[in-house]
């Protein structure tokens, strides 16, 4: 959902996706004089149930005015009527589903132990979060076309220390508390995905790590519920072990629940599920996670189902070709002729992708990927769980206004397009050590993955506009993924419902490793400020890099806003 409310003196858009919504803000235009002596902003949230106000108080962040409330434990959070927002762009990430709010945005100024919040200036937007349908017994299931599921997928972060202590999680219970947090609904939906098969009920599944009891009991138990249960497993690669011992354990082996994949070529890498109602497929789980304890709750990753019998009869067909383990040069053109590539943009609507569909001497369809890249007009994001192909690059090193982010596992430090355009952001997974930013505590390691931080395969091209375009799944934007792999990707044109999702969850993973990528870099170059995570005390301190024009903080705030 998105709403732009215009006042005197402050423009505000909101977006908002299930458990994140997103704030962009201006001064209207004649009101340049409100600049002078801006100190930030502080923002109200208030809670509504229809018109009555349920709870109301100011957000919170961890940025203070270093002489202001001193003896603070690191990583306390502080309320923005205090140690106001220096920026005009601000992301609310503690927002429950289905619920509607109510954010004041509200200029302040003066000096840090004597402010002033001028309510008189302030815009206030109202905003409902997207309901998770699934999960909610009075939506019918087949009425929500998309459900998307996001875990936290920030064990390294300032909430996970102050709420557990950086204590490891215990990865073999996903009702533990730490869990619980970590997954964010994401374990939930994937379970309650399963226990929707019921006696005259089907699932089909392909995995590729399939490795996490909890997930293979569910299955077990749709089987027990008289549902026909039929899963392909990864039998080749060092997870086959793993897998089959999960499958031993669970009791899928002995109801002859599972079949394995063994083509040698590629990874077997897909993580899609297919419901069936009667001999109907009628809806498809996919996305980027993996059925284990690091994919659900570890690294980030997305749970993505679309509830669409045309796209579901697409699996369906590609499942079969997996179970009776085509190998790879008899799979590419079947998967082709499943999934044709569009000529050029997609209609609106979704579509699949299945791999391996590119021959050795072809970057078909790596290249249609890039050159939706490429035609972005205002925005692109990208996720990146490892390489960078040349075919980006060569789009993200054009010179041009288009604002391109990238998020990524690891450090593209060897990429020279990186760093060639300002609209360029790039982030690199990582987290705090003590002592890297003075006010903020140590955070946790991830101990639940060896591909630590970023494991989503999703890109956005101009997400905000009224014609968005998301593509997700299990392929990362690579050669062997279109050449080798088992994978499967949607296209989904059109639908601002998952685009104002998928974006804000992009945001809130970039927002968050940006400022640890920056602090690493400037520690790798002999220039760490522990001092960088304090406020400004003065305007012009804080205030002239979002005014430039052409700077990607005035493109940002024009482009989230609207204009």
């Amino acid at each position: 959902m998105r709403i732009i409310k215009e006042g005197q003196v402050l423009k505000v858009r909101a977006i908002a996706g299930t458990y994140v919504v997103v704030l962009a803000w201006d001064f209207m235009p004649g009101q340049d004089a409100a600049r002078d002596g801006l100190m930030g902003f502080a923002i109200e949230r208030a809670e509504l149930e229809g018109n009555t106000v349920v709870e109301r108080y100011w957000m919170r962040g961890i940025k203070r005015f270093r002489e202001k409330d001193r003896g603070l434990a690191p990583g306390t959070p502080v309320s923005s009527a205090d140690h106001p927002v220096q920026s005009f762009l601000w992301a609310d990430y503690t927002a429950q589903t289905g619920k509607t709010y109510r954010y004041k945005v509200v200029p302040v100024y003066g000096e840090p132990k004597l402010l002033e919040l001028r309510s008189g200036h302030a815009t206030s937007v109202r905003i409902s979060t997207e309901k998770e349908y699934l999960l909610d017994p009075q939506q019918p299931n087949d009425k929500a076309r998309h459900d998307v599921y996001f875990n936290r997928g920030v064990i390294g972060s300032q909430a996970y220390a102050r709420r557990f202590d950086n204590r490891k999680p215990d990865r073999d219970n996903p009702r533990a508390e730490e869990m619980v947090w970590l997954s964010r609904g994401l374990f939930e939906a994937l379970t309650g995905f399963i226990g929707l098969a019921q006696d005259g009920y089907s699932l089909r599944a392909a995995f590729y790590e399939f490795h996490y009891l909890p997930v293979a009991i569910e299955l077990a138990k749709a089987h027990d519920r008289g549902a026909l249960v039929e899963i392909v497993y990864d039998a080749e690669s060092s997870y086959k072990a793993e897998n089959e011992a999960v499958i031993a354990h669970s009791g899928l082996a002995e109801r002859n629940c599972a079949f394995p994949r063994r083509t040698s070529t590629g990874i077997r890498h897909n993580k899609f599920m297919i419901l069936f109602k009667g001999d109907d497929p009628v809806a498809v789980w996919t996305g980027s996670t993996n059925i284990s304890d690091g994919g659900i709750f570890g690294h980030s990753n997305v749970g993505h189902i679309v509830w669409d019998r045309t796209v579901a009869t697409a699996y369906n067909e590609y499942w079969k070709l997996l179970k009776a383990d085509t190998a790879v040069g008899s799979l590419r053109g079947p998967a082709r002729a499943l999934s044709p590539l569009p000529a050029g943009k997609p209609g609106k609507g979704t579509i699949p992708l299945f791999s391996p569909r590119d021959g050795t001497q072809e970057l078909t369809s790596l290249q249609w990927y890039a050159d939706r890249m490429d035609e972005a007009k205002k925005v692109v994001c990208i996720t990146l769980a490892f390489n960078l192909d040349k075919l980006f690059s060569d789009v993200i090193a054009k010179d041009n206004d288009v604002l391109r982010f990238i998020v990524k596992d690891d450090d593209l430090a060897a990429d020279e397009s990186i760093g060639v355009d300002r609209d360029v952001l790039f982030a690199a997974g990582g987290k705090l050590d003590a002592g890297a930013l003075a006010n903020f505590a140590q955070e946790s390691g991830n101990p639940l993955n060896s591909n630590d931080y970023i494991h989503d395969k999703f890109m956005l091209v101009d997400p905000l506009d009224d014609d968005p375009l998301v593509i997700t799944g299990s392929a990362n934007f690579s050669r062997p993924s279109q050449r080798n792999n088992d994978e499967n990707m949607l296209v989904i044109r059109g639908d601002t419902r998952v685009a104002d999702i998928y974006f804000g969850e992009f945001m809130r993973i970039f927002d968050h490793h940006y400022a640890r990528y920056l602090v690493a870099k400037l520690k790798a170059a002999g220039k760490a400020d522990p001092d960088a995570g304090y406020l400004k005390t003065k305007t012009d301190e804080w205030l002239p890099p979002h005014l430039i024009p052409d700077g990607y903080k005035a493109k940002r705030r024009r482009y989230m806003l609207g204009d």
